[in-house]
């Protein structure tokens, strides 16, 4: 039993869902939310707010800029991609406080939460059921 619970809380720790993202944004909460995709696919498709940070180009040099005393929550396509994975672990190299969006941007739309693109345009996609 014990290692069922120190599991799920160990997970809990570095993972968020995109229902308790929209809710932490929405409260004003110390977050910044990267997107660790390639800079085209930020372009097309983004989450609100979001910077573009590709993982490949997370160095202390591209990172210098950024505080150390906030949450970061590191997001890519979705299950098929593990572009947030090696963007939130090079992020905690890099001595950053991280987590997950689990599911990533489709699990962000599926939930019915609007997207932009770099003109601007807003997407509000839901739930095609």
């Amino acid at each position: 039993m014990k290692t069922s619970i120190e599991y799920f809380h160990t997970k809990l720790e570095f993972e968020i869902d995109p229902s308790d993202l929209k809710d932490a944004l929405d409260a004003n909460e110390q977050i910044v939310v990267i997107d660790a995709r390639k800079e085209n696919s930020f372009e097309a498709e983004h989450i609100p707010g979001s910077v573009n940070l590709p993982h490949r180009k997370m160095n202390i040099s591209t990172t210098s800029h950024l505080r150390k005393d906030v949450l970061y929550v590191v997001y890519c396509d979705g299950v098929g991609c593990n572009a947030s994975t090696k963007g939130a672990l090079q992020m905690a190299k890099l001595g950053f406080r991280t987590k997950e969006l689990f599911g990533g941007l489709q699990a962000w739309k599926h939930d019915g939460f609007s997207t932009e693109t770099s003109s601007g345009l807003n997407l509000t996609t839901g739930c095609a059921c």
